[in-house]
């Protein structure tokens, strides 16, 4: 019954990027100039500033969310990258999760407060999110690398792809949380719409929308390695070139590096979502 293929889908796809990529690579290359030149000046910053100086950053920021056991944490860490060689390649994993996350950012917490006040614009959105979310992270690659070729810029937009549903879907959830009564009171006091939402939905939603925050850096870290394959630099770069030359221990080192990181700006996200409950 199934032994020929009835609906050429893949063709017709393939004909439609071809499509977009004649005809609207203008389009594609104003999307993707912010993006460059946010993460340009990012990882110029991060790599120009001497290593020192951004420890004690760090270790200022870890301490001030959460204490001298945080702070601790930072500073080993950092310099055990650094101690691995991995400092330059870790600041261009920063500079690229950082720049995902200022874009994720971006979009995704107007569309989160849309999506939290309009239960229309939340049911057209839902499907969309839940396709992002459900489809494969590779699956990604092939488009972006037609619209956008290849190298760190378009790293990141695949980055931005991957990691911006969280942040949309809890800023919607925690607007959503805020008591009735709450929003009735402020109205009655006669409170404007914007007012409304700027002095009493997102001061009480803020823990939610700072939980969304911390996962999309976690996916956007969860993506370093993914967008090596498309010829990003950073963590992920070690990680690819150990497993195409089967060298372990270069793969274990980029692993293990993009694991403490990740562990480090979990710890400071969600001490820092906490302060705001």
């Amino acid at each position: 019954m199934f032994e020929e293929k009835l609906i050429p889908l893949d063709i017709w796809i393939s004909q439609f990027i071809d499509w977009l990529v004649e005809g609207y690579r203008w389009f594609f290359q104003a999307i993707k100039w912010p993006v460059d030149v946010t993460l340009i000046g990012m990882e110029n910053g991060l790599q120009a500033t001497p290593p020192l100086i951004i420890i004690a950053i760090m270790v200022l920021i870890a301490w001030k969310a959460s204490g001298v056991r945080l702070a601790i944490l930072t500073a080993a860490t950092m310099f055990f990258i650094g101690f691995l060689g991995l400092w330059e390649d870790t600041m261009i994993t920063l500079a690229m999760v950082f720049s995902s996350v200022v874009f994720c950012t971006i979009v995704g917490l107007p569309l989160g407060i849309c999506a939290g006040r309009n239960d229309r614009f939340e049911a057209i959105l839902r499907p969309i999110l839940d396709g992002m979310q459900t489809t494969p992270a590779f699956v990604y690659l092939v488009p972006i690398v037609m619209l956008f070729s290849i190298g760190n810029v378009a790293g990141v937009l695949a980055t931005i792809v991957f990691a911006l549903p969280p942040i949309i879907r809890l800023t919607a959830l925690g607007i959503r949380q805020v008591h009735p009564e709450l929003v009735e009171a402020a109205q009655a006091f006669g409170a404007t719409g914007m007012q409304v939402l700027v002095k009493v939905q997102i001061p009480l939603a803020l823990p939610t929308i700072m939980a969304g925050l911390n996962q999309t850096m976690m996916m956007a870290l969860s993506m370093v390695v993914i967008a090596a394959l498309i010829g990003a630099g950073g963590l992920g770069a070690p990680v690819v070139l150990g497993l195409n030359t089967l060298d372990i221990g270069l793969a274990t080192i980029g692993g293990l590096a993009i694991v403490l990181i990740a562990i480090v700006l979990d710890r400071i996200t969600q001490s820092l979502g906490s302060q705001k409950n």
